[in-house]
C-alpha cells in the first residue's frame, strides 16, 4: 500500500462505537428519519436530536428479519416528569418538532435552479423551512431568557434528562427543572392562538 493511499484512508475519521449497528437496527425498521450520509458516504445518526440519542435494542442477536423484537431504552424526559400538565407536554412536544426539523434540514438543504431568462443559477429555501425557522425565531423570543432556551433545547430538543441537564451546568436539579417548567408555561401561552400542530 503506497503512503498515499494510507493517508487518504487514515483521514477518515472513524464512527462512534455502537453508531452503525444503531444505523442497521433503524433502516431494518424503516426509522431513518435521524440517518443522514456523511461527506465520506456512510449512513450515520443525525446528531444534536433526540432520535439520534435514543438507543435501540434488538433480541434475537439484533435481527429483526427473524423476529427480534426491538425496544427503545431512552425515556422520553417530557413523558418521565410527573409534574408537567398535558398542555406543557403538547407545547414541548411542538417545540421538539420545530427544533428536530431545523436540526435535520437546516437551511442548507437549498435547491439550486437555473433561470430561464438569464441562465443563473440562484439558490431558494423550500418555504417550510423559512416557516420552521420563522417559528423557532418566534418561539425562543417567547421564551426571553437564554437560560431557558438553553433548558428547552436540551430537554426538548436533544432529549436530555434534567438530570444531565443539571450535570452539565454543575447546579442542583431543581433549577433546570424549574426554567423547564418556566419555558413550557410560556410555550402554552406562545402557541395557544396558533393551530394545534404543523407537523402532521
Amino acid at each position: 500500500m503506497t503512503k498515499l493511499k494510507k493517508n487518504s484512508q487514515s483521514a477518515v475519521p472513524k464512527m462512534r462505537k455502537g453508531e452503525a449497528a444503531q444505523v442497521k437496527i433503524r433502516r431494518d425498521l424503516g426509522h431513518d428519519f435521524a440517518i443522514r450520509k456523511d461527506e465520506h458516504g456512510r449512513d450515520r445518526l443525525l446528531s444534536g436530536t433526540a432520535e439520534a440519542r435514543r438507543v435501540y435494542e434488538v433480541s434475537n442477536d439484533g435481527y429483526i428479519s427473524t423476529g427480534g423484537i426491538a425496544r427503545v431504552r431512552n425515556v422520553d424526559p417530557l413523558k418521565g416528569i410527573a409534574s408537567l400538565t398535558h398542555k406543557q407536554r403538547e407545547a414541548g412536544a411542538r417545540y421538539r418538532a420545530d427544533f428536530e426539523l431545523a436540526a435535520r434540514e437546516g437551511l442548507k438543504a437549498m435547491a439550486m435552479k437555473e433561470r430561464v431568462g438569464g441562465g443563473s443559477a440562484t439558490a431558494t429555501v423550500p418555504a417550510r423551512l423559512l416557516d420552521n425557522h420563522s417559528a423557532m425565531a418566534a418561539a425562543r423570543q417567547a421564551l426571553s431568557y437564554p437560560e431557558i432556551v438553553h433548558v428547552l433545547n436540551a430537554v426538548c430538543g436533544m432529549g436530555m434528562s434534567i438530570k444531565d441537564v443539571a450535570t452539565s451546568q454543575n447546579v442542583v436539579r431543581d433549577i433546570p427543572a424549574q426554567l423547564l417548567r418556566m419555558g413550557l408555561e410560556r410555550l402554552v401561552r406562545h402557541y395557544g392562538s396558533q393551530p394545534a400542530s404543523r407537523h402532521g
